[in-house]
């Protein structure tokens, strides 16, 4: 699919197309690197272009497609454990439950089966905007964190709901056991990047990347030593919700690599599970809601430790919307 543009005044070619099609800025990083623009019908691949009065610039959507899967027993076999559950699908978008210890697309140091490995032995239609190894990935989950994510099954989903993601019009909300309750409801805006001194981790660095994240208390465990808590993430970085804890001296239950230490050490999984997702349907402009149904093994350790009934109260969508009133 082609979209053609006539400049109405001088400008970059990046800030040129943000303003006439609904993508993020990597997104449209994206189109120029792979050749997908062209001005006055020569390709570019430079995002900083500048353009002239009534040059005409042409956008190339690639079709969605199949790409090739790995071997078909390997990816059964690595997923045999690994429950995978539809929550929603139609022609633009699927909606699924992620389990604990699955990744989310291929990367130089995976060597087991992805969510995208299955979302192609399924046969389905994905969009293509992200690259061979992220078809369809609109947003990641850590590999140890379980819960809700959305699958574009077109390029124009896709560019949709990156810009809502982006845009902070989609809303994104996690459900963690931590080690030591919060002292009060919080919002934490502290920067993001690389941890130098272990590049497994991430750390709230002076120059990283913008991150802000609100934490919402929920409820005591019995004998008050753990806490369940609900966040709300504003920008999407790696880690976000794990690094900004550990600033609060915070951890998740079974998190080792930042830090949890104790008898639960050795747990299978950390619990950090992203429950519910809020954001505009990206073709009929509905307003849509979806909760992701817990881990059993989070769901165990609650019932060991906490009073269901009133977990249940709080974990209602209606009460976690309303328990971050205070960060607006």
């Amino acid at each position: 699919m082609y979209k053609n543009f006539i400049v109405e005044e001088e400008t970059r070619l990046d800030k040129f197309l943000s303003s006439k099609i609904e993508a993020s800025r990597n997104q449209i990083e994206q189109l120029i690197k792979k050749d997908f623009v062209k001005v006055d019908g020569k390709t570019t691949i430079k995002n900083g272009l500048k353009l002239k009065l009534n040059q005409n610039v042409e956008v190339f959507f690639p079709e969605n497609e199949l790409s090739n899967i790995k071997d078909i027993d390997f990816i059964k076999n690595s997923l045999k454990d690994k429950e995978i559950s539809i929550i929603y699908e139609d022609d633009s978008i699927l909606i699924v439950n992620k389990p604990i210890n699955l990744t989310i697309h291929d990367a130089p140091s995976v060597k087991d089966a992805t969510l995208v490995d299955w979302l192609k032995l399924k046969n389905i239609s994905l969009s293509t905007i992200s690259g061979e190894e992220r078809h369809g990935i609109v947003h990641r989950l850590d590999k140890g964190t379980s819960g809700i994510i959305i699958i574009a099954k077109t390029n124009q989903a896709h560019l949709e709901l990156s810009k809502q993601l982006e845009t902070r019009e989609a809303g994104r909300y996690y459900l963690a056991l931590i080690d030591l309750p919060l002292k009060d409801n919080i919002v934490v805006e502290e920067p993001i990047a690389r941890n130098p001194n272990n590049r497994l981790r991430m750390a709230i660095v002076k120059d990283g990347r913008y991150s802000k994240t609100a934490f919402c208390k929920l409820e005591t465990s019995k004998n008050e030593k753990f806490e369940l808590i609900a966040c709300k993430l504003s920008t999407g970085r790696t880690h976000q919700i794990r690094v900004h804890l550990n600033s609060l001296n915070r951890h998740i239950i079974g998190d080792n690599l930042y830090g949890f230490k104790s008898e639960l050490s050795k747990i299978d999984g950390f619990f950090l599970h992203a429950y519910c997702l809020v954001f505009t349907h990206p073709v009929t402009k509905e307003k849509m809601s979806f909760t992701a149904n817990i881990p059993k093994h989070m769901v165990d350790f609650l019932d060991n430790n906490f009073n269901m009934e009133r977990i249940y109260e709080r974990i209602e969508t209606s009460s976690i919307f309303n328990c971050f009133n205070f960060s607006n």
